[in-house]
């Protein structure tokens, strides 16, 4: 195995529970529609777009010993991801997540992650006691993140030694969580990839396009950002400049987890050679495969 293909995936885990509509809605919607169990979490919607694009990633990231982590490890780990690094404890539930979604897009979402922030740097030892790295030889190549973590710890692995020679891919997790993200955006080797909605939150201001908010981002410091838009332009803005790509048209029949296959799949991308341009089409049709219910993710 080499740092090429191990990638930790830092972050949530758990298990979404999705509501699923095919008509419109709006606040006070009673509709029929379908409810289904499905793992979830950034970290780990990442971590399993990764094995499918021949990756091999390792999952940080605390889960009980309640039933429902002893089902998400077992998953998690028939399908390809290391779990031998998770946090474990039984003092904590396996934390959960619930959406409700329908043919106008995510209605409304609640993520508990209450256990995740509650185990803290716990989660990170891996990368300091020899089993991923350690301070005097740190982790070298791609490492996912996302803002799930409390806003103390991703401030402190902004400054942590730990992670100074990663090839840092970090996701807001949600609207809701971007500010969090702040502190890493300095760091040198950070790509940040979020909506055009977070990404205003990021630089306190709204924006028009995808192009506007990766400019933006720049501006603030930030090494390297790819924004999307839902079914308009994405940019991969750096310091070299700025590329577009349309998305392909699709029919949406989901939408969580779209921006963690995106990432997935452009890691994936880059560390199989693809230049720019083309791992950002590589992403955008394999998002595009999720959202219509393919096998992207």
């Amino acid at each position: 195995m080499t740092t090429a293909t191990r990638i930790p995936c830092i972050g949530s885990a758990h298990w979404d529970v999705i509501g699923r509509a095919g008509t419109v809605m709006s606040e006070g919607s009673d509709v029929p529609g379908r409810i289904a169990w499905h793992p979830g979490g950034v970290a780990l919607r990442i971590a399993i777009s990764l094995v499918r694009f021949g990756m091999t990633p390792t999952l940080l990231t605390a889960i009980g010993e309640d039933d429902e982590g002893e089902r998400l490890i077992s998953f998690a780990t028939e399908v390809g991801i290391d779990t031998t690094c998770v946090w474990r404890t039984a003092e904590l539930p396996t934390d959960s997540y619930m959406a409700i979604e329908a043919s106008n897009g995510l209605i409304a979402a609640i993520a508990d992650a209450h256990s995740l922030e509650a185990a803290g740097d716990s989660i990170l030892r891996p990368l300091s006691d020899g089993r991923l790295g350690s301070t005097e030889a740190p982790f070298s190549g791609p490492i996912t993140l996302d803002g799930n973590l409390t806003g103390d710890l991703l401030a402190e692995i902004a400054t942590s030694p730990l992670f100074e020679r990663a090839d840092l891919r970090v996701a807001p997790a949600s609207p809701g969580k971007a500010e969090r993200l702040a502190p890493l955006l300095d760091m040198p080797n950070t790509t940040v990839y979020a909506n055009v909605e977070e990404a205003g939150i990021l630089c306190g201001s709204r924006f028009g396009n995808a192009r506007e908010a990766a400019t933006a981002l720049l501006d603030m410091g930030t090494n390297r950002a790819l924004v999307t838009n839902g079914e308009h332009a994405v940019a991969d803005g750096s310091r070299t400049g700025i590329i577009l790509a349309d998305p392909p048209a699709t029919n949406v029949t989901r939408v969580t987890g779209a921006g963690d296959t995106f990432l997935a799949a452009h890691v994936a991308a880059e560390i199989a050679g693809a230049p720019p341009k083309e791992a950002l089409n590589e992403a955008l049709r394999a998002a595009s495969d999720h959202v219509s219910g393919g096998t992207a993710s």
